[in-house]
């Protein structure tokens, strides 16, 4: 049977140690999104939503989601990260539907990947912009959250 590495020898959940690994450059780009009506999206891109500034709301949310990953994802090691930035892009759908692409980048120079900061980052700002425009519709669809690609580290680059 293999020995699961964040399961000690009681059974119990435990926390890597990762003292032995080498510091490098670590980066992590992870995607989200959410779809929105024409009127939502109007709002967000004039900044005439009753709550503010929806995007740079949801970008502030997203900064201090990566801060705090290890606060909210139990095996995660807090890290000193050295950059976060979360990026948007627009597509219009054929259905009078907007979809915000939300990237997040996030780096640090250490013994473990930022995969997770990346991923909570994204997935906070597309939840964010939920919270702030929820009012106007309830059924906005956040869509799919994943690891766009990664570097640094003992398992080497990835890219989706």
């Amino acid at each position: 049977m293999s020995k699961f590495t964040h399961i000690n020898e009681q059974g119990n959940a435990k926390m890597v140690d990762v003292s032995n690994k080498a510091v490098t450059k670590r980066t992590a780009q992870a995607h989200s999104s959410i779809t929105v009506n024409e009127t939502i999206y109007k709002q967000i891109i004039d900044n005439t939503n009753k709550k503010g500034n929806v995007l740079n709301t949801a970008q502030i949310a997203g900064i201090m989601a990566a801060k705090n990953t290890s606060t909210i994802i139990p095996m995660c090691h807090p890290l000193p990260l050295t950059g976060i930035d979360v990026q948007f892009d627009w597509q219009t759908n054929d259905n009078m539907s907007y979809t915000l692409n939300i990237t997040a980048i996030v780096s640090t120079t250490g013994k473990t990947g930022v995969e997770m900061e990346a991923l909570t980052a994204a997935s906070a700002t597309a939840l964010t912009v939920y919270d702030m425009t929820k009012a106007v519709d309830k059924g906005m669809i956040i869509g799919e959250t994943y690891l766009e690609s990664k570097s640094g580290g003992k398992s080497g680059d990835y890219r989706r």
